[in-house]
């Protein structure tokens, strides 16, 4: 079992990360402003379940693979920046918005955005890195089970990512309102949004390991 000073020590150094700007939280930024508070909970949803994916595939060693073979690192980057460019796309093609409550439910369903937070944190090689890099340095053998502590360090992962994330999306969605306001088709949303994804494409591209 870990002990509390690993534990401390890990969710401090969590927080430093969750706290930084970075692709995730401008995803869940942009689905609550231009989607509202639910779709942005959701979206984090998502990017929280495949945290646990990329701690399980580090616990059995397959995270690995990356590092022993370059090529399957680009193509894992490739096809993410790749799918982004189609949510992009799809997203720009999509008939234009009505903001209300209602037809933001009735446009993107929950399990779609969910799937989308699922699959951008899966299809990005990096986040795998990291949990591959930051998680040994606070895992015992002799404290009992590795895959058990890696999961247990996803679990503070997650749960700091969702308070602080948390936090972002009630304040990203109350921009919303002044959408909520007009009783009109806007395509706004649909250009932020597909701006994100066309930016966190790009950056995933054109950013090597290092």
């Amino acid at each position: 079992m870990l002990g509390f000073a690993t534990l401390t020590l890990f969710s401090g150094a969590c927080l430093a990360l969750t706290m930084t700007p970075g692709p995730d939280m401008l995803l869940i930024a942009s689905r609550s402003v231009t989607q509202g508070r639910s779709a942005g909970f959701t979206s984090l949803a998502g990017i929280l379940a495949g945290t646990y994916c990329h701690a399980m595939l580090a616990a059995f060693g397959l995270s690995r693979l990356f590092l022993a073979v370059p090529v399957a690192y680009d193509v894992v980057r490739f096809a993410g920046a790749a799918y982004l460019l189609y949510l992009a796309w799809k997203t720009l093609r999509a008939s234009p918005l009505s903001i209300s409550p209602a037809a933001s439910g009735a446009r993107f369903s929950v399990q779609r955005i969910f799937r989308q937070g699922l699959l951008t944190n899966l299809l990005n090689p990096k986040m795998a890195l990291f949990v591959l890099a930051l998680f040994p340095q606070f895992v015992r053998p002799q404290d009992g089970a590795v895959a058990f502590q890696i999961l247990t360090l996803a679990t503070v992962l997650n749960f700091i990512g969702l308070i602080v994330n948390g936090i972002v999306i009630i304040f990203a969605s109350r921009l919303t309102q002044r959408w909520l306001c007009r009783r009109h088709q806007s395509r706004t949303p649909q250009y932020l949004l597909a701006s994100v994804f066309a930016g966190l494409a790009a950056r995933l591209a054109v950013v090597s390991r290092s």
